[in-house]
This record gives C-alpha cells, sequence and structure tokens, in this order.
C-alpha cells in the first residue's frame, strides 16, 4: 500500500514543483535614472497652459478643453486642445516634444488661425521657464 500511494504522490509532487519554479521572481528592470528634457518641459508648458488657458478662463480657450498626454510611452509626451463639446474628437493643436530634446513642436488646425501667434508666442515663453501669463 505505500508504495501505492508514493506513486499516486508522484504527480502532486510535479505539480508543487512546477508551482515553485513558476513562483520565482525574477530581477526586476533597473530603475530609470530620471525624467527625460522632453517630458520636463512639457510637463512645465502643460502646466503653464492650464493656468494661463484653462483656469485664468481665458475667452480664446473657452471653446476647448485639455487632454493631457505627458505619460506617453511613445516618447512624445504632449497635451492636446480638444473642442469642449467632443472631448473624443481629432484635435485642434498638438504640442509636444521627443526624446532628449527641449524643443517643442506645436501644430494643428489652431496653428491657421488669429490665435496662433499667440499660441506661438505663449508656448515659446513657457519652455524657456517663463510661467507668467499675458
Amino acid at each position: 500500500m505505500t508504495a501505492r500511494r508514493a506513486i499516486a504522490a508522484l504527480p502532486i509532487a510535479g505539480i508543487m514543483l512546477l508551482s515553485l519554479i513558476a513562483c520565482q521572481t525574477v530581477e526586476p528592470a533597473p530603475p530609470v535614472a530620471g525624467k527625460s528634457a522632453s517630458l520636463r518641459v512639457m510637463e512645465q508648458v502643460a502646466t503653464a497652459a492650464h493656468k494661463c488657458w484653462f483656469a485664468s478662463g481665458d475667452p480664446t480657450f473657452r471653446a476647448y478643453r485639455m487632454a493631457n498626454e505627458l505619460d506617453s510611452h511613445s516618447g512624445r509626451p504632449r497635451f492636446l486642445l480638444v473642442p469642449a463639446t467632443n472631448y473624443g474628437g481629432l484635435p485642434l493643436l498638438v504640442v509636444q516634444a521627443a526624446g532628449s530634446s527641449s524643443n517643442v513642436e506645436v501644430f494643428g488646425p489652431l496653428m491657421q488661425q488669429t490665435s496662433a501667434a499667440r499660441i506661438s508666442t505663449d508656448i515659446q515663453r513657457w519652455r524657456t521657464g517663463d510661467d507668467s501669463c499675458v
């Protein structure tokens, strides 16, 4: 009877062994050294844009909402301006940076309207660290 029990216990022992192997921890990836230049500059620009364009109630931007995508895994942190009435709609303005650069790209249909000069001036000022509003 004891030999029978030993044979019957083999599958259970195998399952337990496989369970232990599966539970082994994988060595974690090394921590990221810090924020990229593009993320730092976009955080700065997005914070100022929110403060100056939206929180202040600026009438130029009342018809829009800001959609932050700073945690983008594509290496291009950005924010979008979308129609206030259609948050899922096509962006009317894209403000983004890429990689280790602190350069900021601005494009979209709003850059073809009268607000384009104001947008460019504001973004350039905020990109350099001046978070003042006009």
